[in-house]
């Protein structure tokens, strides 16, 4: 089966040149210093008109930890609603307690708001205690993908984790490595067998600015490593 290459967008530029490049999905995000939070409506709803590939919104209410009051959680639900009515194909959140282990409540509430969009858990995994129970519980939960460094802040120092990953969930559930991904870790990822997805920013910055652009470019360095 070919591998699914999501690119994380955080502006319309990228959102537009990475389609045009011929990326599979885009994670759509408002706020790149924050690690991505949750976007406009109408950025979504205008960027759903100009591209024919599936586009997925961050639902984060604010940077930060991922233990979200009963409010911020209902917040979350209200934008789930909107983005989904602007078009939204799936959604991307995850929720965890103060002890860093899974709010399995809210995520399934969630979960099932969503009906038939699927959902990724993001990269609160990587902060989860126990990935094994946590995944099991997400699992349960019924995400459809888990976004995962390997617990560590960039693929780098998790390939080894993100091996382990894929092998443990045996393609019950996506696991969709990211966070510094490079092209040259496919090989080994490819090596389990059990490789569907890849995500990756493959960005640049705009003429020095701190404004992350699309790269069509190091996209292609990740296509050809796919391919082979």
């Amino acid at each position: 089966m070919p591998i699914t290459f999501e690119a994380p967008v955080f502006n319309v530029k990228s959102a537009l040149k990475a389609a045009d490049a011929g990326v599979d999905r885009l994670e759509l995000c408002s706020s790149f210093a924050e690690g991505g939070e949750t976007p406009g409506a109408g950025m979504l709803s205008w960027i759903k008109s100009r591209v024919s590939i599936p586009v997925f919104a961050m639902i984060r209410p604010r940077g930060g930890d991922y233990a979200y009051s009963s409010d911020e959680i209902k917040v979350m639900g209200e934008e789930m609603e909107k983005l989904g009515n602007a078009g939204a194909d799936g959604f991307v959140f995850g929720i965890l307690n103060s002890d860093n282990r899974i709010h399995v409540a809210a995520c399934r509430e969630l979960v099932e708001q969503a009906g038939d969009k699927p959902c990724t858990f993001h990269r609160a995994f990587d902060a989860c205690k126990d990935p094994e129970v946590s995944l099991e519980q997400i699992i349960e939960c019924g995400f459809k993908r888990v976004l995962t460094s390997g617990l560590k802040e960039s693929i780098d120092e998790g390939l080894d984790e993100v091996i382990r990953l894929l092998i443990h969930a045996n393609s019950r559930i996506v696991i969709l490595p990211g966070g510094g991904l490079k092209p040259e870790h496919l090989p080994t990822l490819m090596e389990t067998g059990y490789l569907q997805e890849v995500h990756a920013s493959c960005k640049r910055w705009n003429n020095g600015s701190k404004i992350p652009i699309f790269e069509p470019g190091l996209f292609l360095k990740f296509r050809r490593q796919m391919n082979r």
